[in-house]
């Protein structure tokens, strides 16, 4: 892992910036932050942009003492999985989602907080699967093969990389499954996922064989042992939680990412 956070925040946060999803217009401006590794106060700037995931840095280290929400162990926590996250508190990140959320997710609301209440804490798949209307929408059999894939993509999702070609790497993951009753992880695919433009990458000497972290159709970052469980960890969290409440779950929560 990069000791830079802003950096680390930009190898995950650019694969959705670069759909439109989220975060300010200018993608471009975010890749070339990443491709020449230059932190200053214009990334800084571009990261307070994204509505979903800059509060989420705010919650995180304000809650542990950390001053920079974009220190680099603040970042991990989010987006990969830390010990910091079970420091969070429950009053505190309850507090958050009251603010953020309550007057945007109506008579879903009660179930967020039951998300909280059964351990959810601030990690990128607290936020897809808890906060997402997406997972309402599983159980609708026009949509739910859409939902299905949005959910996998936009989770931060794990593999190993078999080849690579250009700017591209060939990896080996696990997706998302549903079975009509719970989502799961299902058994590994082989998968293209860019790691560079025009041969200029935001990981520099990525390897067949490493173990490498995944947002949407990019590498983001190669993943330490640690890391790795870490990040399996907090997804099963979060999916044993979502599974808890799905039959609950409505259609009509449509937030930032």
């Amino acid at each position: 892992m990069i000791a830079d956070g802003a950096q680390l925040f930009v190898r995950y946060a650019y694969p959705p910036n670069a759909r439109g999803s989220c975060g300010p217009p200018d993608s471009d401006a975010l890749l070339h932050y990443g491709q020449s590794g230059v932190t200053d106060q214009g990334l800084r700037q571009l990261a307070k942009g994204f509505a979903g995931a800059w509060p989420y840095l705010e919650l995180i280290a304000g809650s542990t003492g950390i001053a920079d929400p974009l220190d680099v162990r603040v970042v991990e926590a989010y987006w990969v999985g830390n010990s910091l996250l079970d420091s969070v508190g429950i009053k505190n990140i309850g507090n958050s989602m009251e603010d953020r959320f309550r007057a945007r997710t109506g008579l879903q609301f009660p179930h967020l907080v039951e998300g909280i209440l059964a351990g959810g804490v601030p990690h990128h798949s607290f936020h897809v699967f808890e906060i997402y209307p997406w997972l309402g929408l599983l159980r609708d059999e026009r949509r739910y093969a859409t939902a299905l894939n949005v959910l996998d993509r936009c989770r931060i999702r794990w593999g190993e990389v078999l080849a690579i070609t250009g700017d591209e790497a060939v990896v080996s993951s696990r997706p998302l499954v549903w079975d009509g009753v719970a989502l799961g992880v299902g058994e590994p695919v082989v998968e293209s996922a860019k790691f560079a433009v025009n041969g200029t990458g935001l990981i520099a000497g990525l390897n067949v064989g490493d173990t490498v972290s995944l947002h949407w159709d990019w590498v983001c970052d190669r993943l330490t042992p640690r890391q790795l469980q870490q990040l399996k960890h907090f997804t099963v969290r979060h999916l044993t939680i979502a599974n808890s409440g799905v039959e609950h779950r409505g259609a009509a929560i449509a937030l930032e990412h």
